[in-house]
């Protein structure tokens, strides 16, 4: 057997059968070691099941599924978690589950006439699991909520601070348990609270996501964002999910397209949303100045100066932190690439005034006065500043500013010979 599946496997790649679906033994479902596989969400193991009883290989894994190679990989390594219900979803449509199996994984069955089959067993089981699921969401009233969204809230304050690597358990922790129990949550009202915490969540797991460069997962948590804000009917936590998604593709290499999204989040939301995130939405700027549009720069960030509230927050949008100083930050990242005289003031305003906290937007901010220093000449009073950047960065796990940290060191050395 063992050399009839490796056969297989290189069958899959001389004949190009990678597309083939996933048919996993009726039989290896029922097995003891298999459903604890799926009570547990073992994503790692379903895929061990596919490869060792059906000679998948991670090509046809990744075909199935819609997941990337790599992701598989990592996740059949033990690197990435699987979180998202949608994940869960096509994993299980491409693995071929059985209705009885996909109830174990806390799916519903495909066929709701007749859920079980001849496993009625099974079937019944699930029926309590569900019942049970049910039972302890109804159990989650509107204090609970306040009590997720202030660990939420709590999480964001710790983020600043410490960076999302030393929060990550805690993270995939709380993002597990609200999706729980919206999941399972029947009351219309306690359901649209739920999905209100879920998308704030979610948006906040995203930016990390993006922050250690995972780009894919960054993509997939701000998906779960827009999709519970819709649920909330919420615009300013739909408008923030949306537009911080145009990072993903900044990052990605793809600043026209970010550039469009920004655009039409900002003429769509503009009027239906507070100030504070009316003026965040000048986010615009920052891919119009990647792609080198300084007029539209400029009148997206004089906008934002416009607009800005003199409190320096809005209670109601926790997410959204932006005063005076942050937009000269703001205003200093953009207009530092076309090598504006005002941007080392602007940036050295935005230093003086920072909020100890923000230890990664300080870790941006002083890339950006490097950056302008180097471009002023002055390589020598730029290294202090990539320095305090480099060991914030450490700090706080921000593989993204490692990159650009690295990148400017090396220009500083360049321009020190």
């Amino acid at each position: 057997m063992h050399d009839h599946l490796k056969a297989k496997r290189r069958s899959e790649g001389m004949h190009g059968n990678a597309f083939e679906p996933i048919h996993i033994p009726i039989w290896v479902w029922d097995r003891e070691e298999t459903r604890q596989i799926l009570k547990k969400r073992d994503v790692a193991g379903l895929f061990a099941l596919a490869v060792k009883y059906a000679g998948a290989s991670q090509v046809r894994l990744s075909a199935a599924t819609g997941l990337a190679q790599g992701r598989i990989s990592q996740i059949m390594r033990g690197q990435r978690q699987v979180t998202d219900l949608e994940v869960f979803e096509r994993i299980a449509s491409g693995l071929n589950l059985p209705d009885h199996a996909r109830m174990l994984l806390g799916l519903a069955p495909r066929d709701v006439a007749s859920p079980t089959s001849d496993h009625d067993g099974e079937y019944r089981e699930q029926a309590e699991e569900l019942r049970a699921r049910i039972e302890a969401a109804a159990t989650v009233d509107a204090m609970a909520v306040q009590i997720l969204a202030t660990d939420t809230n709590n999480l964001r304050l710790l983020d600043r601070r410490l960076g999302g690597l030393a929060i990550a358990d805690k993270m995939r922790a709380q993002i597990s348990q609200i999706q729980r129990a919206h999941h399972h949550a029947v009351r219309p009202g306690i359901r649209t609270q739920l999905a209100h915490v879920l998308s704030e969540t979610a948006a906040l797991a995203g930016w990390q996501a993006l922050d250690r460069c995972a780009l894919a997962d960054a993509w997939d948590y701000h998906e779960t964002a827009i999709s519970a804000a819709r649920e909330a009917e919420d615009p300013a936590l739909l408008a923030y999910a949306r537009g911080q998604q145009a990072y993903v593709l900044i990052d990605l290499g793809r600043p026209a397209e970010a550039a469009e999204l920004l655009h039409h989040v900002r003429h769509t939301y503009d009027r239906r949303v507070p100030d504070h995130l009316r003026t965040w939405l000048a986010a615009e700027a920052e891919a119009a100045a990647i792609l080198g549009d300084e007029a539209t720069t400029r009148t997206a960030l004089d906008q934002a100066a416009t607009l800005l509230p003199k409190e320096d927050a809005d209670p109601s949008l926790p997410y959204v932190a932006l005063n005076a100083h942050h937009l000269a930050r703001w205003r200093g990242n953009c207009l530092v690439r076309f090598g504006d005289p005002e941007t080392i003031e602007d940036l050295r305003s935005a230093l003086a005034g920072m909020d100890g906290t923000f230890n990664r937007a300080e870790a941006g901010l002083r890339c950006d006065l490097a950056h302008a220093l180097l471009a002023r000449g002055d390589a020598e009073a730029a290294q202090p500043h990539l320095y305090r950047a480099e060991h914030l960065a450490t700090m706080i796990g921000s593989r993204r500013h490692g990159r650009r940290i690295a990148e400017l060191k090396r220009a500083v050395t360049r321009a020190l010979r």
